[in-house]
């Protein structure tokens, strides 16, 4: 039996859930820009008094790594290392594309589709028409993986002979580019969430994959570019 914590912040969406042996105890989540540092500590907390735990009946804390939001994902990281020095509690590193194609696998056998010849395509907002995406495969295994992608029609036609699914803020935006194409599906309803860090490691746990707690660093995929501080007069 494993209690585990995931923390979601590598977007807009800041979500927290606790679940034990695959059942959703609690969750808080909003998707309002910014509000990481504000809602996080409070949603921990949250959590964890309505399923009526203490933090230290846990067994494991999960967080999204990444790709993602620069500001989103070091406060989501450091929120979890903290507790797990705290409360010396194991640390699950867990792939935020992949938190998004699990979503999209367990949609598609809701739908009864047939996953045999399917592929995971989760997409992430990275400004303009850029995004960070890979592909996964019905087991979850990478076919293409994570890089920072400028959409175009051209893309993925190596995988012409397959469905791709999209899904993710990124395929949004992308929606138009990819309509008009055969082998197109698209999941409007899947978005990132606690819920599926913490089924992701779930698996971990029970393997004991567990990331080095002070080495362990979110990936970014691209560097952080500070931009000019807005104050004027300071810049001609």
């Amino acid at each position: 039996m494993s209690i585990i914590l995931g923390i979601e912040t590598a977007a807009s969406i800041c979500s927290v859930a606790l679940v034990r042996d695959g059942k959703l105890l609690a969750i808080r989540e909003s998707a309002g820009a910014k509000e990481h540092s504000a809602a996080l500590t409070g949603y921990i907390a949250e959590v964890f008094a309505e399923a009526g735990l203490e933090y230290s009946q846990a067994d494991a804390l999960a967080v999204s790594m990444g790709p993602g939001s620069y500001t989103g994902l070091r406060i989501g990281v450091s929120s979890a290392k903290g507790l797990c020095y705290a409360l010396d509690k194991p640390f699950i590193a867990v792939d935020t594309l992949k938190s998004l194609a699990w979503q999209a696998l367990q949609l598609c056998r809701e739908q009864g589709k047939n996953t045999d010849n399917i592929l995971l395509c989760p997409m992430l907002d990275a400004r303009r028409m850029e995004v960070y995406t890979a592909m996964f495969d019905q087991d979850l295994q990478v076919v293409e993986a994570v890089n920072a992608l400028v959409v175009t029609g051209d893309a993925f036609a190596t995988f012409a002979a397959k469905e791709i699914v999209y899904f993710g803020d990124g395929a949004l935006k992308c929606k138009p580019i990819f309509e008009s194409k055969k082998n197109y599906t698209f999941f409007d309803s899947v978005s990132l969430s606690g819920v599926a860090v913490c089924r992701l490691a779930e698996q971990d746990f029970a393997e004991g994959k567990f990331a080095d707690l002070a080495y362990c660093e979110p990936f970014y995929l691209k560097d952080f570019i500070a931009g000019k501080p807005r104050v004027k007069g300071l810049y001609q």
